[in-house]
């Protein structure tokens, strides 16, 4: 069997959260990157993957799955050689997925809420309140820290993964009070020790960072005109 092929872009926060989850279990991947401004994710051999045209997709030897937090889950289940990072207990994994949950109606979403209009709609800035409104999903964090070494208790797990891809990314454009959320800033500290966590994600999230200061200093040139 040939390895798993992951489509993705290094700079994407559900990407990097694949990368992390595959790295945390040892899977090596087969990586295909694909030039969104390029419309790679539109070509009719990508939209026979994912009719959403949405990355990370996985093609695990005919096997497609789409969506990261799905990927992630299926990743765990397949090649996990223990149950720590998606526990098959089921009060376990739904803890797990409660915070996959999370990440995908909160954290994302307002991280993506800032980016966006700079990348794609020529915004010249990122505004106060959406930095705010991103600054107010880490209080839920927050909680789910107290007296907790990670989101679900005291192992790693891949709501762990998915939601420090989408914070670490976030943290670049809406920093994290330490004296407010002193658990999220030692939480994402503790997880950028892991061995694999620069060139998996931290690498990705400067790239974005780099990219979108230019597009922002590009948008204030062009409305300057």
């Amino acid at each position: 069997m040939s390895k798993p092929i992951l489509y993705y872009t290094p700079r994407s926060p559900p990407c990097r959260a694949v990368l992390l989850t595959a790295a945390a279990l040892a899977v090596d991947l087969d990586l295909r990157v694909l030039n969104l401004k390029e419309g790679e994710h539109l070509t009719p051999e990508f939209l026979k993957l994912n009719p959403l045209h949405t990355i990370p997709v996985l093609d695990d030897n005919g096997v497609v799955v789409t969506d990261s937090h799905v990927i992630c889950s299926y990743l765990a289940d397949k090649y996990a050689i223990d149950e720590t990072l998606y526990p098959k207990d089921k009060i376990q994994r739904m803890n797990v997925e409660a915070r996959l949950y999370f990440d995908c109606g909160h954290l994302f979403p307002r991280a993506r809420l800032m980016v966006e209009p700079v990348l794609y709609f020529g915004a010249d800035k990122i505004e106060n309140e959406k930095v705010v409104y991103m600054q107010k999903a880490y209080d839920g964090l927050e909680k789910c820290l107290i007296n907790s070494k990670y989101l679900c208790g005291e192992d790693l797990t891949i709501a762990d993964l998915c939601c420090v891809a989408s914070v670490s990314t976030a943290m670049l454009f809406a920093p994290i009070d330490e004296k407010q959320f002193p658990n999220v800033k030692a939480w994402v500290e503790r997880l950028s020790e892991l061995p694999y966590y620069k060139k998996n994600n931290q690498e990705g999230a400067d790239i974005l960072y780099k990219f979108v200061q230019e597009k922002l200093e590009e948008n204030i040139k062009s409305k300057a005109l």
